[in-house]
């Protein structure tokens, strides 16, 4: 997942500005070249589920760190699965406070030449933009902490306790999920008091110009379901009422025209009240109807329209995948479809999973749950979404004061992710996980997971800024 992709604000405590000075950083040239020549390298190796590999992208960053001279026994490339390693580095601090870890996923999601203007395992730079599959999601990030890592050992800086940078596989799909594997039997190498997770946060601009400053720390709930229907079929020439496809069709199509209840917490309630006073016209007194009890309809009508704010009042459900029939000339035997949910939190997959049965309202499509691994079960865990996190003044005081540096004026906006991240393993392993990045997008050119993924080429140098600044400033012991 990306951190901009799906967002839901809250606990908005300060003024957003609208005229803000342009963003700014502040890199050395040997800096910039070295990080870019980490970012390069990391978009160059393919590291999709399919045909990828973590492990040579681990190995790589393992390597770049040893030569800087990181002891051998500080750096680690480790995992189940041959394709799927990760890489996992240790910067000693003076161990006055326990250690902070630090995670960022290597994979990415698949990318086709024919989609692409651009090759999408070549990193390309043009028109003030670096092109290509992770420039967004998330090797951007990654080549930012290897960046730092390099930098502060160079400098021999200390800090007041150990930093743990863990780059990981599978993030985005397969069956190794890499900080799930290293919580479950390497929890030695990772455990720290907190984590930082650069996959959630980010500065979101509009036009090159900073809005808000954001900082996960809740996120929805992540499911998948697999449907499926059976049929005797038979020869085309020969069609029966009772066609697999006809069934699941249907069922997708009440699920289209379906919508969850209009749920809203603390943190979600928070968020419209205090936008009310930030927006105006129909959008701010719709936000002013939203969070009357009962909410007003038309006003929830209005503001579902946006994705986003549709995404923050309820528990969302989307096809995603399609498949069915063997021979064009013969009617199918089986259709499958998988159903992907983001649950609000409060609720179950187990849960959702009946609620799904009873929108399509029809005996012949069987829901069963889709675990992490791929597997297909009768039925779902009842495990809720983890509540967010406590905010810890460290993290924010440190976040709020790198932010007034760059970015003057600019809200830091604690945010409930709508989607999914690594965060999910290392908040229920007991370690509060925040999603902090430097690297600042514009609204309106998201395109993580999607064709010409690309990152304003400064927006990349003063995400490296971001982070050297705001560790130090995070563990300096000041």
């Amino acid at each position: 997942m990306h951190r901009h992709l799906f967002k839901a604000l809250f606990l908005v405590t300060v003024t957003m500005a609208y005229t803000l000075p342009a963003l700014r950083g502040q890199v050395d040239e040997a800096t910039r070249q070295l990080a870019h020549d980490i970012f390069k390298q990391l978009v160059e190796i393919n590291t999709t589920d399919s045909v990828g590999s973590t492990t040579v992208a681990a190995e790589a960053m393992a390597k770049r760190l040893r030569d800087a001279g990181f002891p051998a026994g500080d750096v680690v490339v480790l995992g189940p699965n041959p394709r799927k390693d990760n890489m996992v580095a240790r910067l000693h601090g003076t161990g006055a406070h326990p250690p902070v870890l630090l995670i960022g996923h290597l994979d990415v999601v698949e990318a086709r030449r024919s989609d692409w203007t651009t090759d999408p395992f070549q990193f390309i730079e043009k028109d003030g933009y670096f092109y290509g599959r992770g420039t967004q999601d998330m090797k951007s990030d990654d080549a930012i902490w290897v960046t730092e890592f390099i930098r502060l050992k160079r400098e021999g800086y200390i800090p007041d306790r150990d930093l743990i940078l863990a780059l990981t596989a599978d993030e985005e799909g397969g069956k190794f999920n890499g900080v799930d594997w290293l919580v479950h039997n390497q929890r030695n190498l990772i455990d720290a008091e907190f984590v930082l997770n650069s996959d959630g946060g980010g500065v979101d601009t509009d036009d090159g110009k900073p809005v808000i400053v954001s900082m996960d720390a809740s996120e929805k709930l992540y499911a998948d379901y697999q449907l499926t229907v059976t049929n005797p079929g038979g020869h085309s020439s020969l069609p029966v009422p009772d066609n697999a496809i006809y069934h699941l069709a249907g069922a997708l199509v009440r699920l289209e025209s379906y919508e969850f209840p209009v749920e809203l917490n603390d943190v979600t309630r928070a968020y419209f009240e205090r936008m009310a006073s930030v927006e105006s016209g129909q959008e701010a007194a719709d936000m002013r109807a939203v969070v009357k009890s009962p909410p007003d309809q038309a006003a929830v009508a209005r503001l579902s329209q946006d994705p986003l704010q549709n995404a923050t009042l309820r528990t969302t459900c989307v096809a995603t995948r399609l498949d069915a029939g063997l021979a064009n000339n013969a009617l199918p035997e089986t259709a499958r479809a998988i159903v992907n949910c983001r649950i609000l939190p409060g609720h179950t997959r187990e849960e959702i999973r009946q609620d799904l049965i009873g929108i399509f309202a029809d005996p012949k499509v069987e829901v069963r749950y889709v675990d992490d691994s791929g597997r297909v079960l009768d039925s779902a865990p009842d495990a809720q979404a983890l509540p967010p996190v406590k905010l810890r003044p460290d993290v924010m005081t440190a976040l709020e004061k790198v932010a007034g540096e760059m970015w003057p004026g600019t809200p830091v906006v604690p945010t409930m992710a709508t989607g999914a991240s690594d965060g999910v393993y290392t908040n229920a392993a007991g370690m509060p996980t925040f999603g902090i990045s430097g690297v600042a997008i514009d609204m309106d050119d998201i395109r993580a997971h999607g064709r010409d993924e690309r990152l304003r080429v400064e927006s990349f140098y003063q995400g490296v800024d971001f982070y050297y600044r705001y560790l130090k400033a995070l563990t300096s012991g000041n």
